[in-house]
């Protein structure tokens, strides 16, 4: 399969010629690819009809699970409508296999790679669809065949063993008795925002977070956030799209925050992530193209790797090399009122941390497919994540709810980096690859493709 680069280039230059040649151009000169325009209007509308059943069916299924619909923009009387006669789930079953059956002998007669990619999205949509309807109703996956099926990939992961390297490197950074976590812990607290200062802490970092992505990623006109900070949450930030280019962004406030989180949460939640996304996939696949079903996000399904991969991905994009500690240091740490540290050691100590995050997978696999309790993954968590007794809870209480979803944060952010990095790129075809894959209908499988 063709790169998003290459087949967003294709198109241009099929539809382009298209276009100067006029609609009398019918005749083919030998060698010459030319496009068929009743087949492709053909293809078009048949693709339009396939959205907006889909579209439909995704609401009617979001009925049967809270949560399960993450954004929803488009028509107010088909939302209204699946509330009021949504269909059982058996019913929505057969409804998403005769969808993909449809989808299936639609792409044969398209001959255009976007609306091929189209095509692909929606299929691979659809399966997500299906798997969440089976799970629904009792169907149980091994969490790699689960994470395959829902979010587009293999999960690989390493044993719990392989990250004991980092841990012991990280015990130089915090030297001293007791256990490794409770040392870590006790040496970020010094860094946690006090409450009375996260709101201009957080507006702050935002600001900065909107200013680096504003420079490379032209944003809508009128575009606009609310930040509130909440309690009760498994999670410590979500972006709740609301349309129309505007986001509820939420920061959960059970757990004392730490200086850290107001970049990463700024750029994850906001620009150039999951905000900066939506409102892309809306201005050019929704108003632009007309692309009905951008106008859903079902939080499980192969969307959600791409989302979280950029929106984690994005924070190194934002603030390459020594950038996020110089902000930290000197922007943000003022405005906290946190002594700026003298050295080094907090900024490497965070690196190493995530160096080992990957062990949250195999914890979550593992706890998943019945092979430890639910006490054993959270002193694991503990241990390799290098967390607080309260915060490991609430990184289980996570998995509890969302399952293989943990998938989408390191193995999305490793996929994004490997696309948008590839051969070295300048940082301005960096962030040209970037605002591709949060404009196109990309999937994993796009990511890998070369």
């Amino acid at each position: 399969m063709n790169s998003p680069i290459s087949l967003s280039l294709a198109a241009a230059a099929l539809l382009a010629g298209c276009a100067a040649a006029g609609p009398k151009a019918t005749a083919a000169k030998p060698g010459v690819a030319t496009l068929d325009v009743r087949r492709t209007a053909a293809s078009t509308k048949a693709l339009d009809e396939i959205a907006t059943s889909y579209l439909r069916l995704s609401l009617e299924i979001g009925t049967h699970e809270p949560g399960y619909i993450d954004a929803y923009y488009g028509p107010p009387e088909l939302q209204k409508a699946a509330e009021a006669a949504p269909r059982d789930k058996p019913a929505l079953l057969a409804a998403t296999r005769a969808l993909m059956t449809q989808v299936d002998l639609a792409v044969r007669r398209i001959s255009d790679p976007l609306a091929k990619r189209r095509a692909t999205f929606l299929r691979a949509q659809l399966r997500a669809a299906e798997t969440r309807l089976m799970m629904m109703q009792g169907t149980r996956f091994t969490f790699a065949d689960e994470a395959e099926r829902l979010f587009g990939v293999r999960p690989r992961l390493q044993p719990l063993a392989s990250y004991d390297p980092e841990l012991a490197k990280i015990e130089a950074f915090v030297p001293g008795e007791g256990a490794l976590a409770d040392r870590v812990e006790a040496y970020l607290d010094a860094f946690t925002i006090p409450k009375d200062r996260l709101q201009k802490t957080f507006d702050a970092a935002i600001a900065r977070c909107r200013g680096r992505s504003m420079a490379h990623i032209p944003m809508p006109e009128g575009e606009s956030f609310r930040l509130e900070f909440v309690t009760g949450k498994s999670w410590s930030g979500y972006n709740y799209y609301q349309g129309g280019y505007h986001s509820l962004i939420q920061v959960n406030t059970d757990l004392p925050i730490r200086l850290s989180r107001a970049l990463d949460l700024g750029c994850h939640e906001g620009y150039p992530g999951h905000h900066l996304l939506n409102m892309k996939l809306e201005e050019k696949l929704v108003k632009e193209r007309g692309w009905a079903e951008f106008s859903v996000y079902p939080l499980y399904s192969p969307q959600s790797l791409i989302a979280e991969g950029s929106a984690n991905y994005g924070i190194d994009l934002a603030f390459p090399a020594s950038s996020k500690a110089d902000t930290e240091r000197d922007v943000l740490m003022p405005i906290a009122e946190i002594a700026v540290p003298s050295d080094d050691r907090y900024w490497q100590l965070l690196a190493a941390i995530k160096r080992a995050s990957g062990a949250r997978l195999t914890i979550a696999q593992r706890y998943l497919d019945g092979e430890i309790d639910r006490p054993t993954a959270v002193a694991l968590t503990q241990k390799y994540m290098l967390v607080s007794p309260q915060r490991a809870e609430q990184s289980v209480s996570f998995t509890d709810q969302y399952r293989s979803y943990v998938i989408n944060y390191g193995l999305g952010e490793t996929m994004v980096r490997a696309w948008v990095e590839r051969g070295k790129p300048s940082r301005d075809e960096m962030w040209r690859r970037m605002a591709r894959i949060v404009s196109e209908p990309t999937l994993p499988s796009d990511l890998l493709a070369r």
